[in-house]
């Protein structure tokens, strides 16, 4: 499969979503609704849910399966509330001392006019340095699409884990070829140059590990046999990172990011 119909086997509407892949992974998820300022943002799901019996708050962004589930998550395009909503039960889960998962599945940020007079830049700002510095372990999965300040600001964390048809940018494939070649090259002809697959960001250092899909569509009965996998090497990175002392904790994530930083300048 190349990189085009990597692109495409993401953005499939038939793939596993954000609140399928908790479903799969936690028992007795409890979700927890609203930023207590605004309202309720459905492209943002969170909650607490336990994986093999030990406590964890997961926050997925959710594109929704149908239609009309889509349309009503705003195809997982976070409002500022959504953000707030994530930086809420992060603090939650800092109180209480539960590790933190954060699943990422989104083109981007909602862009639009009422999202910035809500304050967008400010809540995902506000994410990205309650992130750098939460003590507890964080561990992020990027499931699909990860795109652009919307992904980045639930994917500050300890470990990234990145499933094999996912991918991770700056931005869109169809923006990248629109403004480096004014339209004159097909999307499918310069994606390969952008280097947003998997394999570059565990090369780049920006992940940690490439989750292996099944051959057939990644849904949610394709994929719970194997989700058990899934579980233990979470459960074995949080075992591994609670045992480190805490400033130690933030000290590896803040090089983790300076490492990233180093290599995008190469």
């Amino acid at each position: 499969m190349n990189t085009y119909n990597k692109i495409q086997a993401a953005r499939d509407p038939k793939r596993l979503v954000g609140r399928q892949l908790i479903d799969i992974i936690a028992d007795n998820f409890i979700e927890l609704h609203g930023d207590r300022y605004y309202g309720d943002d459905k492209a943002i799901v969170g909650g607490i849910g336990t994986i093999n019996g030990k406590p964890y708050t997961l926050i997925a962004q959710q594109k929704g399966s149908e239609l009309d589930e889509r349309v009503d998550c705003n195809f997982g395009m976070a409002q500022p509330e959504g953000f707030r909503k994530a930086h809420r039960l992060i603090q939650q889960a800092e109180k209480f001392g539960r590790p933190v998962i954060t699943i990422v599945d989104t083109a981007g940020a909602y862009p639009g006019i009422e999202a910035e007079e809500r304050g967008q830049a400010s809540a995902i700002a506000n994410m990205l340095y309650m992130l750098s510095d939460v003590k507890v372990p964080v561990i992020t999965i990027i499931l699909s699409e990860g795109g652009s300040g919307g992904a980045l600001a639930l994917a500050i964390s300890d470990h990234i884990f990145m499933f094999e048809n996912a991918f991770y940018s700056v931005i869109s494939p169809e923006g990248f070829a629109s403004i480096l070649y004014k339209g004159e090259r097909k999307v499918e002809d310069v994606v390969d140059s952008m280097k947003i697959m998997p394999e570059d960001m565990l090369r780049f250092g920006i992940i940690d590990e490439i989750i292996k899909e099944p051959k057939v569509q990644l849904n949610v009965e394709t994929y719970q046999f194997q989700s058990e996998e899934l579980k233990e090497k979470i459960l074995k990175v949080t075992e591994k990172k609670e045992k480190l002392p805490m400033k130690e904790l933030i000290k590896k994530r803040s090089q983790r990011l300076e490492k990233v930083e180093k290599n995008a300048r190469r």
